[in-house]
């Protein structure tokens, strides 16, 4: 069973952009699959689409062999789905690193306690415990990647969607991520111009022509 599917997806912008007419896709537990496709091809599209935050004007989104006909639907399937955006500025905001990495568990629920535990277990697969007490803010570009990515691992996704996950980061912090990348039995969808990063984790590549 797929854990996501588009079926004859049709999407354009208001003012009338044309991004996607007809787009089938299928992704299966376990796999790695990038997108790939120029600048304006539809990447982001495709992931706000994907995560209900754009609403394809016809064909289906499934998930979880589930039909999403209404928000409440994309709700739901969004407890199991972890994003990582191109710019950590965007996802890392607490005062510390392990109040940000744990604030994913809390927002589910989780006590506090074991929430700090996952925290901490997050941290510790991507090699920045020592990091846990500093404020993200002032962290370089590649370690506030590596703190965003811990806060969504925290959550324990069953699909993980990257936006551009390499992009800006020094060697040291791209090879952590993509060792991780590379081991990892999660589902992942992955954006990226870094073609040596696709070519070492991807399993298969899905072109968008825009």
């Amino acid at each position: 069973m797929p854990i996501a599917e588009f079926k004859n997806v049709h999407f354009r912008y208001p003012e009338g952009t044309r991004v996607f007419a007809g787009l089938d896709f299928s992704l299966e537990r376990g796999e790695k699959v990038s997108l790939a496709g120029p600048n304006g091809s539809g990447k982001t599209t495709f992931f706000l689409i994907l995560l209900g935050l754009l609403k394809a004007e016809a064909g289906h989104v499934v998930l979880w062999d589930r039909v999403m006909r209404a928000e409440a639907d994309f709700r739901e399937a969004r407890k199991k789905i972890g994003f990582l955006f191109q710019d950590p500025d965007d996802q890392v905001f607490s005062p510390s690193v392990e109040e940000d990495v744990a604030f994913g568990p809390l927002n589910l629920g989780m006590g506090a306690h074991e929430a700090r535990h996952t925290a901490e277990d997050a941290m510790r697969l991507l090699g920045i415990l020592d990091l846990r007490e500093r404020v993200p803010s002032k962290l370089s570009w590649g370690q506030k990647k590596l703190v965003a990515l811990a806060g969504v691992l925290a959550m324990n996704p069953e699909l993980l969607i990257l936006d551009e996950p390499t992009a800006g980061v020094d060697d040291a912090h791209r090879e952590v991520i993509t060792r991780w990348l590379r081991e990892t039995p999660q589902t992942c969808l992955i954006a990226s111009h870094d073609a040596g990063l696709l070519a070492d984790v991807a399993g298969r590549t899905h072109r968008l022509d825009g």
